[in-house]
């Protein structure tokens, strides 16, 4: 492990014991203490998923999606959990095409069967140690007695006041008095506060049967009691799609990670349900030797990493979908023969001008037109990751606005939006349809050095996820950087291909750039073929990746949390 953090604007946290990085620092430290009253790691990263749903609750919700990966160290075995719900059984892809011009509009029309609450119990259950009410304290800690409000949730709330006004529910919560909350005010989410303790009620009234009946108690509060009750009648009231019978058949699913080797490591990620195998799809069309000749940031790095991008992304779009309903080959992409034609794509001197093909030349590479101006920021998310003093490691990155869904009243709870990830184009492998799930841009990962180390990461950032994931893992992999200066360092990202939020805008050629890139670097990338796009320093838009390093022989870990963002790394 790299000591040391030259050119780093915050330092790397190292610690012996145990380590929480979270998207907000009152998340990190719930998970900490959670740490401290001798939780395990997946105990830990529940409490601060929670925890995230409350003080971060422009983006994420408790009735949102939480996808999961989890590192068991004494098995050595790596699983996820498939935390997003699938659109409810009335869904009808001709009403958005027939009255909405083919988008999906906010509000209640977009809403998909929450899945966060059930994907938290199945990891308690399978993996953690701890009751619901003992990991979800902080949560209602922060929701009944509030919490600071900070620069940059007030700027979200500020920036989409009028979306919040289109609906009395949400405006009551968010706009308190009417008006919009100000930095160093506490903000109070009392309906919440009372959701949550009234599942931990439901698990202390079953727990004389054990731990594990107690969850299930929770899952069904949930699912199959007053709140699944009380979400239905407000979406019948208010013409939604979500039914009762929609949500009481549903449970999170533990699946095998997709692995893939890079660099001497295993990288794991969720299925193809996720984005996640677009960071496997890129890094098999790079090559370490040739990464490290070319130069980190150099021009040719740049325009090398971004090709290999946007031959994934290409991908994306042609065959991920809900492996539940759909065919996606992912052996076959990742296939040796395959790998092989899409790195004869790479053209060193010359950018693919729009999207490229996608693989084995099916379907138009061009199936979405070019959109003007700039891409907007996407709805978007969180992350944490925790690594215990065992080695277990947890990673999940939870979301679901707040602004683009209708909040039930009485409950505190937006029920996901995550059906705006969905398409409405006819035939789309991603189409709108009845109980199947949308396609997620939340992927959280781990990578592990057999007999050396462990690392969860991850990053919020819609279709930035993994390119910032991957331009982490190579300043890791390929250039040694100590974790906090492989964080922070300066980011790209592509923008052409479909993006994953309606109304999925497409920017053939349009590559973004931190202002930390040399004038040279940009003119040179604008020589390739490349529309160059200027992003500001440090800007939230390049995701905010959060990382912690688990040495196996000593037991160190190194915690990196991205400055970007309200990030923060706990851990000793």
């Amino acid at each position: 492990m790299t000591i040391g953090t030259t050119g780093a604007f915050r330092p790397t946290l190292f610690g012996t014991q145990h380590m929480a990085v979270a998207g907000h620092y009152l998340a990190a430290h719930a998970a900490f203490a959670i740490l401290e009253a001798g939780g395990n790691a997946t105990d830990a990263g529940v409490a601060a998923g929670i925890a995230l749903g409350v003080v971060q609750c422009d983006l994420v919700n408790f009735a949102g999606v939480a996808p999961i990966i989890v590192y068991d160290a004494k098995s050595g075995r790596t699983k996820t959990i498939s935390g997003i719900g699938p659109w409810p059984a009335l869904a009808d892809h001709e009403v958005f095409l027939r009255e909405y011009g083919g988008l999906i509009p906010p509000g209640l029309l977009r809403t998909v069967v929450p899945a966060a609450p059930s994907a938290w119990v199945k990891a308690l259950q399978h993996f953690g140690t701890m009751s619901f009410g003992d990991v979800a304290q902080a949560a209602i800690r922060f929701a009944g007695d509030g919490f600071v409000m900070y620069p940059l949730l007030a700027d979200m709330i500020a920036d989409h006041e009028a979306d919040y006004r289109n609906w009395p529910s949400n405006a009551a919560v968010f706009l308190p008095g009417g008006c919009l909350p100000r930095v160093g005010e506490i903000f109070v989410q009392t309906d919440l506060a009372r959701t949550l303790q009234y599942l931990v009620d439901e698990e202390r009234a079953a727990s004389g049967n054990g731990r594990i009946a107690g969850l299930t108690a929770v899952h069904n509060a949930f699912y199959r009691g007053d709140i699944a009750s009380t979400i239905d009648a407000f979406h019948r009231s208010e013409g939604g799609w979500l039914r009762f019978e929609d949500m009481a058949p549903f449970e999170a699913a533990i699946e095998p990670s997709v692995v893939r080797s890079f660099a001497g490591a295993e990288i794991h990620t969720c299925g193809p349900w996720t984005q996640g195998p677009v960071i496997h799809q890129a890094l098999a069309l790079l090559e370490s030797d040739e990464l490290q000749a070319l130069g980190h940031n150099s021009p040719a790095y740049v325009h090398r990493v971004t090709e290999a991008l946007k031959l994934a992304f290409a991908d994306r779009e042609q065959f991920y979908g809900d492996p539940r309903q759909v065919d996606v080959p992912l052996d076959v992409l990742l296939g040796p023969e395959n790998i092989a034609a899409r790195r004869s794509l790479l053209r060193d001197w010359q950018a693919w001008p729009e999207m490229p093909p996608p693989s084995f030349g099916a379907g138009a590479p061009n199936a979405m037109p070019a959109s003007t101006g700039w891409p907007e920021l996407p709805g978007d998310t969180s992350f944490v990751c925790v690594v215990d003093k065992h080695g277990n490691a947890f990673a999940a990155t939870p979301s679901d606005t707040s602004y683009d869904s209708v909040l039930v009243p009485g409950t505190g709870l937006c029920p996901s939006s995550r059906g705006t990830q969905s398409f409405t184009r006819k035939g789309h492998v991603a189409q709108v349809a009845p109980r199947v799930r949308p396609r997620l841009t939340c992927n959280p990962a781990i990578a592990i050095k057999p007999g050396a180390w462990t690392m969860p990461f991850g990053t919020p950032g819609g279709d930035v996820q993994c390119q910032a994931m991957v331009q982490v893992l190579l300043n890791r992999l390929v250039f040694g950087m100590d974790l906090q200066v492989a964080v922070e360092a300066p980011r790209f990202a592509s923008y052409s291909f479909p993006g994953a939020f309606q109304p999925h805008a497409y920017f053939p050629g349009r590559l973004a750039l931190e202002g930390r890139f040399d004038n040279a670097t940009v003119r040179e990338l604008a020589d390739r073929g490349h529309d160059i796009q200027a992003w500001p320093d440090w800007t939230l838009r390049a995701g905010a990746v959060c990382a912690i390093q688990h040495e196996h022989a000593t037991g160190v870990k190194a915690g990196a949390a991205d400055p970007r963002r309200t990030s923060y790394a706990v851990g000793w």
